[in-house]
């Protein structure tokens, strides 16, 4: 079954895929003119200033940190590390380069979203590829929008969202608090260590209490969370990258170098290119989920009138997952050489990055990283649950029997998940990633000259607006709109 599992996962992320997202990301930049470059500091801007006066459920800002709650996860610390093991330094350039361009792909799932929004009979925002589909593409592609949602729903509740999270923090805290696990107890005919069971009872708890709250508590809990073990996290790499700023210049040449294979024996380099290159660009899409579809889903909650304005903060979740969280391990694992160290791999690398770079013992490092994985999973846990429950909402038209019973199940999925073994999980939940990212990018391919007019109206208005000195909203919508033309 494992191999079988494996072989179908080779199939939905192998090259084609690779290159779909790829492309539509190279799409999307050229047709949003570097969007993503051009517009960073208005997108950083707006990231951290509220527009007043928007309809939906939360703040734009409590939106984007819902969206990094699900993203920035144990692929930020594992998965980086993992990449940079297998395809050397080089992949750190390709997972940047797919960073850059799923900016332009978040950029345009965050417009869209908005854009093609609706509202229940209580005012709730109900948006994401599904409804973008539907209402942009019409009613004609309805199926490929319940297709998006039932892979998306399935992902959330037996792969990326549950299983794989809660075993990640259970395995850290074994191996933290038991490695030799010599406090067992027998469960289900296997044993198990205290650590494991109790750090699994808690995060159930945890869990259970801030879903019960709805997607409110979800945005509250991660308002706070997100921005706080992003700043830990990437302030440890920033102090180790300090005491090591003398060998910077030799790791950006060391990095480049293996990017394209220069550093290969004669007549490797095309090989030694390629798998730096599927690596990299592989990670770099897991990460930060660009082309998924998931994002956006949390975008449309955001209270906002202005489609172009919510893409511009969702546009800011890659910049801060790739180029900034995933950059930082990365160079970290470079400078201290820690993936070229024999028979490590995963955390490993970067607990040894740890040890080497900070002046602390491996068992301050190894907290340090275990107490980082936590909150990553954690968040990542609370956010696959929103995206799931708005995917069964779609599918079920918004039946909240249905919804009530899903929480319960991934509650319980949350609770069982120490004690399943993961290899499996794992492959279904890059399946069910894969098969969502399909539908998703369908839509966003007929939807770009949407996006494209969408975008050159807005910063048409907001210039004239700049001009007279007035804020964008006294502005008229004229032209604002496609559907107006």
């Amino acid at each position: 079954m494992d191999a079988f599992l494996s072989d179908i996962n080779s199939i939905i992320w192998g090259a084609p895929m690779i290159l779909l997202i790829l492309g539509i990301g190279i799409v999307l930049t050229i047709g949003c003119r570097g969007i993503q470059i051009r517009r960073l500091p208005l997108a950083l801007k707006y990231m951290v200033k509220n527009e007043e006066g928007g309809a939906g459920d939360v703040t734009s800002f409590q939106a984007l940190c819902t969206a990094l709650s699900a993203t920035i996860g144990t692929g930020n610390i594992v998965g980086v590390a993992t990449a940079i093991v297998a395809g050397g330094p080089g992949a750190l350039f390709w997972l940047e380069l797919a960073g850059l361009l799923g900016m332009a792909t978040k950029y345009a799932e965050g417009l869209l979203a908005v854009k093609y929004r609706t509202f229940d009979d209580n005012g709730n925002a109900l948006g994401g590829p599904f409804y973008y589909i539907e209402n942009g593409l019409g009613k004609n592609w309805r199926w490929l929008a319940k297709m998006f949602a039932f892979f998306g729903a399935i992902a959330g509740l037996i792969g990326i969202g549950t299983l794989t999270q809660v075993n990640g923090i259970t395995s850290a805290a074994e191996t933290f608090f038991d490695p030799n696990k010599l406090n067992t107890i027998t469960l289900f005919g296997n044993q198990y260590t205290w650590a494991t069971i109790i750090s699994g009872a808690v995060v159930t708890v945890l869990v259970a209490i801030v879903l019960i709250g709805g997607v409110q508590r979800i945005a509250r809990v991660s308002e706070i969370i997100v921005p706080l073990m992003i700043v830990i996290y990437v302030g440890l790499c920033l102090f180790m990258i300090i005491l090591n700023i003398g060998r910077i210049p030799s790791v950006i040449v060391e990095i480049v170098q293996s990017a394209f294979g220069l550093r290969a024996v004669s007549g490797g380099a095309l090989g030694a290119m390629m798998i730096a290159m599927q690596k990299g660009i592989a990670r770099g899409i897991f990460s930060n989920e660009s082309g998924l579809g998931s994002a956006p889903i949390a975008a449309a909650a955001a209270q906002s009138n202005e489609p172009v304005r919510q893409g511009l903060v969702s546009m800011t979740g890659t910049f801060i997952d790739t180029i900034i969280v995933c950059n930082m391990t990365g160079m970290a694992i470079i400078l201290t050489g820690a993936w070229q160290q024999t028979g490590l791999e995963g955390s490993a690398v970067t607990i040894y990055a740890f040890t080497e770079a900070l002046p602390i013992s491996q068992t301050v490092a190894s907290l340090l990283l275990m107490l980082c994985l936590a909150f990553f999973a954690f968040t990542t846990i609370l956010g696959w649950n929103y995206y799931s429950e708005r995917c069964l909402s779609y599918l079920t038209n918004g039946n909240t029997k249905f919804s009530s019973a899903f929480r319960i199940l991934y509650i319980a999925a949350v609770f069982i998940g120490p004690y399943l073994t993961v290899t499996a999980v794992w492959t279904i939940a890059d399946i069910f990633n894969g098969l969502m990212a399909f539908p998703n990018i369908i839509a966003l391919a007929l939807l770009s000259p949407v996006v494209f007019k969408e975008t050159k109206s807005y910063f048409a208005r907001l210039a004239k607006a700049d001009a007279a000195g007035v804020e964008l909203s006294s502005m008229p919508l004229t032209g604002a709109s496609v559907d107006e033309d």
